[in-house]
């Protein structure tokens, strides 16, 4: 049997997307839009969450975007759950649960400066210190120093969420 830590359980998280919710609001509040693209699944899936926190916390225009990338070739062709029409011009938030080697979020990166943004930031629930690309979270929720043979692991459980170390 496999050995997990969990380094985030759900109310961890959920103080973390919260925090990570209102820097991105203090970061756009001269913009009257912001598009918060996250990178399927797991990414997507926090992108939901804060998505939620910002129509709670203001009433700035938060448009969901669901980024597709095959994370074992991602230089196959981005897909985007909304058309580059309407993040054109806009501010757009890359979301993903956990930064590894960084390539996923350099690739998501890459797909969104094709078209003209007012301003363009990535956010991580958990960041790790171990990067073979230079990207960086701009909001992070948490930084780890872990080796490289440890996994970390964002799960999904119905309506809790952990994040954990295998």
């Amino acid at each position: 049997m496999e050995d997990k830590t969990i380094i985030l359980n759900d109310t961890q998280i959920r103080s973390k997307l919260k925090r990570i919710s209102y820097q991105i609001l203090e970061a756009n509040l001269k913009n009257s839009g912001i598009v918060v693209a996250g990178i399927e699944s797991n990414g997507y899936k926090i992108a939901k969450e804060v998505k939620k926190i910002l129509n709670k916390i203001s009433e700035i225009e938060v448009v969901l975007c669901k980024v597709i990338i095959d994370k074992k070739n991602p230089r196959n062709p981005i897909k985007t759950s909304i058309n580059k029409e309407i993040y054109t011009n806009k501010s757009v938030v890359l979301i993903d649960d956990v930064l590894n080697s960084g390539s996923t979020l350099a690739y998501g990166v890459k797909h969104f400066l094709e078209v003209e943004l007012v301003q363009f930031k990535t956010a991580v629930l958990v960041n790790r210190n171990h990067k073979k690309f230079p990207v960086k979270a701009d909001f992070k929720g948490i930084s780890l120093s872990t080796s490289m043979q440890s996994h970390v692991l964002v799960e999904f459980k119905g309506s809790k969420i952990e994040a954990l170390i295998i």
